[in-house]
């Protein structure tokens, strides 16, 4: 699928009568190509792909000439034309954005020059939105601007497919390594160890830097294990372990990834997940194990984009031991 998809948005590409013979090979390789070809063919001054991350608009690439625009940087997603776009409030393809009342008080309009405007939304598989293509100029645009508009829209659509295949292929990629080393498993709850945590971590992290991932990190410790042990001995204790372990896998989803981290502590990465999705799981998450009689403490925290997964996941611990502190506080007042 990946490579189909590659193939006719190289085909594309071509035919526009842009650029060499290219060899698409990956999401990050198409969007620059993509770019390139649309500075060419249809002009403006800044071609972009970008990802919306909660009210963050970051760029992922560029092609820009004359705006200063990078990628990593960090616009306001509620300030932008694209949020319009998105909403339905203004058209895909303004060529002079001041007769659209929609796009006059557009507020990044105010910070900086935009008199043109096109765009089109990057759709992941579940129809939710990934971000835009779009392009910008300062100064007004010819008619014949929306002439293009098909073969951006074209463009775009390929772009979703591409990314979709590329996310598929990583997850899968990233169940059959996990699958086959059995190193990275626990042999107490078949969840991840240690190793595999970490190891998963660090690929996670570079799937996040590449897409401008949303990921949440879940701390989670049982509640009186070193009781359960002394009173009623280790087998009670592993029994307490595995219905734990049980109760996370059967809760969160195939995409995410759960591991047994120490003794009596897990973790779990909600993949593609933002703190308002993190609260839901977690409120699942406590009512399955309360149903399961399993105490547990829960924190969490997501990756932001100063916080690496590591940090998440530490501040997640944090906030998890703050519950715990809170609890037994409660407890002991009562």
């Amino acid at each position: 699928m990946q490579c189909l998809v590659g193939n006719q948005l190289s085909d594309v590409l071509l035919q526009s009568g842009v650029g060499e013979p290219l060899v698409v090979i990956d999401f990050r390789t198409a969007a620059r190509a993509t770019l390139k070809l649309l500075t060419q063919r249809c002009g403006m001054s800044l071609w972009m792909v970008a990802r919306t991350n909660g009210d963050d608009f970051i760029v992922l690439d560029a092609d820009d000439h004359g705006y200063g625009v990078r990628e990593g940087d960090v616009f306001c997603w509620s300030e932008s034309f694209c949020s319009r776009m998105v909403q339905g409030e203004g058209p895909r393809c303004a060529p002079d954005t001041s007769k659209v009342p929609a796009y006059a008080d557009v507020p990044i309009a105010k910070k900086v020059a935009v008199s043109s405007y096109i765009g089109v939304p990057l759709i992941f598989g579940d129809g939710s939105l990934f971000g835009t293509l779009c392009g910008i100029s300062p100064t007004p645009q010819s008619e014949k601007l929306m002439d293009d508009l098909p073969m951006i829209e074209l463009l775009a659509s390929m772009l979703s497919a591409l990314l979709v295949a590329e996310q598929r292929v990583a997850m899968e990629t990233r169940s059959a390594a996990t699958a086959r080393d059995m190193a990275s498993r626990d042999g107490m709850t078949g969840l991840l160890n240690r190793r595999g945590w970490d190891e998963a971590v660090e690929l996670e992290e570079a799937r996040c830097k590449r897409y401008a991932s949303n990921v949440c990190v879940l701390s989670i410790d049982l509640d009186g294990l070193k009781k359960v042990n002394d009173i009623h001995g280790h087998e009670a204790g592993d029994v307490l372990l595995r219905k734990a372990a049980d109760v996370i896998a059967k809760t969160i989803r195939d995409t995410d990834i759960a591991a047994r981290v120490g003794g009596d502590e897990f973790a779990i990465m909600a993949i593609e997940s933002d703190e308002a999705a993190a609260n839901v799981l977690v409120t699942r998450l406590k009512a399955a194990m309360k149903e399961a009689s399993v105490e547990a403490s829960i924190g969490y925290a997501p990756r932001g984009i100063k916080t690496n997964i590591a940090l998440a996941w530490q501040l997640a611990d944090e906030a998890m031991y703050a519950q715990k502190r809170l609890r037994h506080a409660q407890r002991d007042a009562a």
